[in-house]
């Protein structure tokens, strides 16, 4: 139970802050949907207890994909994050379900609710903790990129650098960015409901809230059906292969994989060194090579083979270094 304790110390934060404020939310949704049957604010509850359910698991699932290897499982658990992450969408996917199934509900037998105050008041509120929310992984999606920008970055230029964030980081962004879209939407809808009459609004906003969770679920579904499987990380290959080229005394590439191994990398790399080294800086060349690599963002295990050089050239590099990843001092 220490090492558990131990472990939660290092998971991932933005999913833990993501989660205590999406609990306060949903509990505040639920009581106004209690005194109100606004169809809308159903829909923004579904919403946010599904959200925070989700951002628990992925907090538990990051912090135990950091368990040192042991000797039944060498690999370590780095993919357990995808795993639970996989799990954690089935929760969003039946609360999305449920949103959708009451909006058509709403939209077939149209009721009015009561308390326009209260639902005006709540979704506001969550609206603004939503938007704190999201702007918190902006800035963690701008820090794991290697990217700076100015006040507003974390609500703009995030959205460039997002396939670079961890996981995790990821969900709680794509999660909070559906939530605060579908707050603003339900909000719309009980405004419009209340001062036109046309109450078949709150159930096309519960529909659309509902189609914009599914989006989600087929997006981190994917995402981590991929790292399950083992997905190479195609622009960390092509830094590290610029940063292996640069060094005189790298001849060639023979091979170089970078996998990815939930929140963090694998590399493994053989090159084609100058025949005539002495095994001694063969040896210091390897060390070098491989605390260079372990600089880079996100690499968390490395192995460097190291050939001699046979005179062809079998590593041609076809693009430029990323932007974002910065060079090594």
């Amino acid at each position: 139970m220490g090492e558990f304790f131990g472990l939660l110390k290092g998971g991932n934060k933005p999913s833990l802050y993501a989660a205590l404020i999406n609990t306060f939310i949903a509990i505040m949704k639920g009581v106004a949907f209690t005194f109100t049957g606004n169809v809308a604010m159903f829909a923004e509850t579904m919403h946010s207890i599904g959200d925070a359910a989700n951002q628990y698991f992925v907090f538990i699932g990051s912090a135990l994909s950091k368990k040192a290897p042991t000797k039944r499982f060498p690999n370590g658990f780095g993919r357990l994050l995808n795993l639970v992450l996989l799990a954690a969408v089935l929760i969003v996917g039946i609360m999305a379900y449920e949103t959708i199934r009451e909006g058509w509900h709403q939209m077939l037998h149209p009721m009015e609710a009561e308390g326009f105050i209260i639902s005006v008041v709540v979704l506001s509120i969550a609206i603004l903790l939503e938007l704190f929310v999201l702007y918190k992984a902006g800035k963690e999606v701008l820090h794991e990129a290697g990217v700076k920008g100015g006040a507003l970055a974390p609500l703009t230029t995030s959205f460039t650098h997002l396939n670079r964030a961890k996981p995790a980081t990821k969900l709680v962004f794509l999660e909070d960015l559906v939530a605060t879209s579908g707050g603003l939407l339900a909000l719309v809808a009980v405004l419009i409901a209340h001062y036109t009459g046309f109450l078949q609004i709150e159930g096309a906003a519960s529909i659309a809230i509902g189609f914009m969770m599914f989006y989600v679920v087929t997006k981190i579904f994917l995402d981590n059906a991929r790292g399950v499987i083992g997905e190479t990380d195609e622009q960390m290959v092509n830094h590290i292969a610029h940063l292996l080229s640069e060094r005189p005394s790298v001849k060639d590439i023979r091979e170089l994989e970078v996998v990815k191994e939930g929140e963090f990398l694998h590399v493994e790399t053989l090159v084609e060194v100058d025949p005539n080294l002495t095994v001694k800086e063969a040896d210091e060349l390897q060390n070098r090579l491989a605390e260079l690599i372990l600089s880079q963002p996100s690499v968390d295990d490395v192995i460097v083979s190291l050939d001699a050089d046979d005179g062809e050239k079998h590593w041609v590099h076809v693009s430029k270094r990323p932007d974002s990843l910065k060079k090594p001092e």
